[in-house]
């Protein structure tokens, strides 16, 4: 079991009922925006928007301010940001390979944001390539884990591409080739099997395991990363073990 992924599900999950709703909602606006503007407005022909939407409901974003999502990224409506997609690289306390993606509008305020909250954190900045070799773009599908079994899942997902799918406690990660990842949530929906989320993600070919102390630098790091309004996403391949998991939950 990934810690990482077990720790991020959980604050996925969380996310809805703590102060970082706010920050979430930009967030999620900004992927309706962008994925407008490069596929169009229409969801039955733009998996990647339709997929952004359907994140935003699911984490309670008002319909109102997805509607004005999609009229700016469209065009029907001024008042859309340039964005553009930046990623950086660097390294964590105890080496952890950590990529932060960014959606900006300011590359300048991006770069200066990232680089503070790496050097203030134990972290440091690392050359293009240094660290991203060790991560695998994948699709990555959530399922409540609910009263399915893993074998229930499975078997809806495997014949759409599937690759394999991880118990993360109260939740299933299904993970794919990005291009399946479509194929596979609609796999679930044909099946009855409701899903939390559905995305393409840096999944870490290795990890580095983390004790208490580790964890707790580690993140702080990433709170203080996720904390600029740039930043849409921070990948890591550290582990977190469910004794130290919970320790940090207590």
């Amino acid at each position: 079991m990934s810690g990482h992924s077990k720790w991020a599900t959980t604050k996925h999950q969380q996310a809805a009922t703590d102060a970082t709703r706010g920050k979430l909602f930009a967030k999620l606006i900004k992927n309706i925006e962008v994925a407008a503007r490069m596929g169009g407005a229409d969801m039955d022909a733009n998996p990647t928007l339709y997929d952004a939407v359907y994140m935003a409901k699911k984490n309670s974003v008002p319909n109102d301010n997805i509607d004005r999502a999609l009229k700016r990224g469209s065009g029907a409506e001024s008042g859309g940001a340039d964005w553009q997609t930046i990623m950086y690289e660097g390294y964590g306390p105890n080496g952890v390979a950590v990529l932060v993606e960014c959606l900006t509008d300011n590359r300048n305020r991006a770069a200066s944001d990232v680089r503070v909250a790496m050097t203030r954190n134990g972290g440091s900045m690392a050359d293009p390539g240094s660290v991203s070799y060790l991560f695998a773009r994948k699709g990555v599908v959530l399922v409540p884990k609910g009263e399915l079994g893993e074998d229930d899942v499975l078997g809806a997902v495997l014949d759409a591409g599937a690759e394999e799918v991880n118990d993360l406690g109260d939740t299933y990660e299904v993970l794919s080739e990005p291009a399946d990842v479509v194929a596979v949530r609609t796999a679930l929906v044909d099946a009855g099997i409701d899903y939390e989320s559905a995305e393409t993600s840096f999944v870490p070919s290795l990890q580095v395991p983390l004790d208490e102390e580790g964890a707790r630098k580690m993140l702080r790091l990433i709170d203080a990363l996720e904390d600029s309004d740039d930043v849409q996403n921070v990948f890591a391949n550290f582990d977190i073990p469910d004794d130290v998991l919970e320790l940090l939950d207590a």
